[in-house]
């Protein structure tokens, strides 16, 4: 009879420190769950920030309407490209950057949803007819980046390619 009480408190005590330990982890979780909503905020677009163009007159007005302009010097190492997706392709194309640049991509669609994902980075985004998504991204090397449409857009969607080329 002893023994089998020795043996329950030894069980109960076993429980009562995973339970413990369960708890624990419980404010933790949450914890790192409040740090990152306050202190990150990527993704989040502030009130009012979200551009928005016309996609039938995207092709005819405004900066995406010639792809001979569509690279755009804004400052001492900053560039700003206006890239269209449409199907089945990306205007400009290739897109000329210098390396070690700030590149700020203004990427819309006047047809339908596209994806614009460069291959080796970071840059991936949905491009919604009629808004303008921007992504930000610096090229640490030269060379050729292949640009896919992740997002299927019709039957011609698997040749749909741009190209990034990054000078030195």
């Amino acid at each position: 009879m002893v023994d089998e009480h020795k043996a329950h408190k030894a069980i109960l005590a076993y429980e009562k420190g995973w339970l413990a330990f369960s708890l624990v982890m419980l404010v933790v979780f949450i914890a790192l769950i409040a740090y990152t909503l306050a202190t990150h905020s990527a993704g989040v677009i502030p009130a009012g920030k979200l551009e928005h163009v016309d996609p039938t007159k995207v092709r005819t007005e405004g900066p995406w309407a010639d792809p001979a302009q569509a690279v755009v010097q804004t400052g001492p190492n900053q560039y700003t490209v206006y890239a269209l997706a449409f199907a089945f392709g990306y205007q400009p194309n290739p897109i000329e950057v210098p390396k070690g640049a700030e590149i700020i991509f203004k990427i819309t669609s006047p047809d339908v949803i596209h994806g614009f994902h460069v291959e080796g980075t970071d840059i991936n985004v949905e491009v919604l007819p009629g808004e303008v998504s921007t992504v930000r991204y610096t090229f640490k090397k030269a060379g050729e980046y292949r640009i896919i449409c992740n997002q299927y857009c019709g039957i011609g969607h698997q040749n749909m390619f741009g190209k990034i080329v990054v000078k030195e």
